[in-house]
């Protein structure tokens, strides 16, 4: 019973974990999809490139900006999982 425990434990841990470096991205992609589709639909500009370059663009520069803590939360999270299976395997 304790093992299935911490194993639980550990997978809410790792649904958080993943959705902490993956909601920067996420969120920077959707705004900016969402202002550059308002603004297609003000102009009635269909154009598909107009959507792509922009998400690129600021996708690139959040992961310059948040990517070393983004990789800082996964190394510890490793970490913390194989000294978890070290203490679980004992």
């Amino acid at each position: 019973m304790d093992q299935s425990v911490a194993l639980l434990a550990l997978a809410d841990r790792t649904l958080w974990v993943a959705a902490l470096v993956a909601a920067p991205v996420l969120l920077s992609a959707l705004s900016i999809g969402l202002v550059v589709g308002i603004i297609q639909a003000a102009t009635s500009v269909n154009e598909q490139t107009l959507t792509f370059v922009p998400k690129l663009a600021v996708i690139a520069l959040v992961l310059v900006l948040f990517g070393a803590s983004m990789m800082a939360l996964i190394g510890d999270f490793t970490q913390d999982i194989f000294a978890q299976i070290a203490r679980i395997s004992q």
